[in-house]
């Protein structure tokens, strides 16, 4: 869904924990409400995963926002989708720099779907090469290597495609 967290935004709003327990129903939650619900049942339809096929992971972060996409070939050789996720990010995530942003949304990601993707190769796309970097650099980021050792245990390549293209993850990242 195009511009997922800023459509869910308000119903986010309500949740959080220094709101007062009653729920203040505005025009906008209403709105908001509506179009999700919409989406929900619209095209594109969830395809129902294959094991025996390998998983596409496609990763974006925003200034606000991690967004991602399973997905596989089908006999069509089309790329159909599995699974949508997305989050809006906390306070303190916001404050991390844009290579930390995008490595979380690949750790975030991977770990969400760690039941489609543990014992099975897979490919990480994304529009930050901030993983092909990590692998080479002796950074002294305590956050970025502890990442990447949880990481250790799957199994998959990094592929970089331009944000442009890489329009599925970063529609659900984006406000």
């Amino acid at each position: 869904m195009p511009n997922y967290t800023s459509v869910a935004n308000p119903l986010y709003d309500l949740l959080k924990k220094k709101k007062p327990n009653t729920v203040v129903w505005t025009p906008e939650c209403h709105t908001a409400f509506k179009r999700l619900k919409a989406c929900l049942i619209c095209e594109p339809i969830l395809a129902a995963p294959n094991f025996s096929k390998p998983f596409i992971l496609q990763t974006d972060a925003s200034d606000f926002g991690l967004g991602a996409v399973l997905s596989q070939i089908g006999e069509d050789k089309e790329e159909h989708p599995v699974a949508y996720i997305s989050r809006k990010m906390l306070p303190r995530e916001q404050k991390y720099s844009v290579p930390e942003k995008e490595c979380l949304a690949i750790m975030w990601s991977v770990s969400k779907l760690k039941y489609y993707l543990l014992g099975t190769t897979f490919t990480v796309m994304t529009d930050h090469q901030a993983l092909r970097w990590l692998e080479q650099s002796k950074s002294s980021n305590a956050r970025l290597m502890r990442w990447y050792l949880l990481l250790q245990q799957f199994t998959f390549n990094i592929i970089y495609k331009k944000g442009v293209l890489n329009s599925n993850a970063d529609g659900l990242s984006r406000m």
